[in-house]
């Protein structure tokens, strides 16, 4: 491995560094955006419960916001459910806005890495060929072996640019959809809070 990277010259260092960011991105995002995590499932039914019960005081509310992504939204309807639907409506749109852009984060650093990393590895391929040919004006032709090795270890940083890009973008395209699956659920569950406490709807 250590040959590799060596043979693949300096470009191959900055392309190493992309690839530890992009894994440790793809870890956390995939820790992050579990669907538990973000939209528990009991939530609703324990808000309705709750809200039965008049149990649904501040220290409850403050307990949902807590929770999770989704329970930091509906917490922001049920702060203001005595104002009326469209004050509801308003409230969980702004905070619906932040969560949004929260579960979006370093998505945009993983396109960029996906981006990148391709055209890093073909300035290091570019660079090396550059050097063969240098190396062939000063000593001549000579071995033909000695040109196509140069050529191998100079491709071989396109090689790990790509190696580098391809995972990083399918799993940009897939958080990325991921995030708008959990926004329109969450979108959902507000709309069905808003009705219940609006007296729209009877249960969950």
């Amino acid at each position: 491995m250590f040959e590799v990277i060596k043979n693949g010259g300096w470009m191959m260092f900055p392309i190493i560094l992309s690839s530890i960011v992009a894994m440790a991105i793809i870890g956390e995002r995939l820790w992050s955006l579990q669907r538990k995590k973000i939209i528990p499932a009991d939530l609703m039914a324990h808000i309705w419960q709750l809200h039965r019960d008049n149990k649904l005081d501040d220290a409850a509310i403050r307990r949902i916001k807590v929770s999770s992504p989704l329970g930091r939204i509906l917490a922001a309807g049920l702060l203001n459910r005595k104002y009326g639907r469209e004050m509801m409506k308003v409230s969980i749109e702004e905070v619906g806005r932040q969560v949004a852009h929260e579960l979006e984060r370093y998505l945009n650093a993983l396109g960029s890495i996906a981006s990148i990393t391709p055209l890093l590895g073909l300035l290091g391929t570019v660079d090396g060929i550059i050097r063969v040919f240098s190396d062939l004006a000063i000593g001549g032709m000579g071995d033909p072996a000695v040109l196509s090795n140069g050529i191998s270890e100079a491709l071989i940083c396109t090689a790990s640019g790509l190696t580098v890009a391809i995972p990083s973008l399918f799993f940009h395209r897939y958080f990325e959809r991921l995030v708008d699956d959990h926004v329109v659920h969450m979108e959902e569950n507000a709309l069905r809070l808003i009705d219940i406490m609006q007296g729209d709807r009877e249960s969950i």
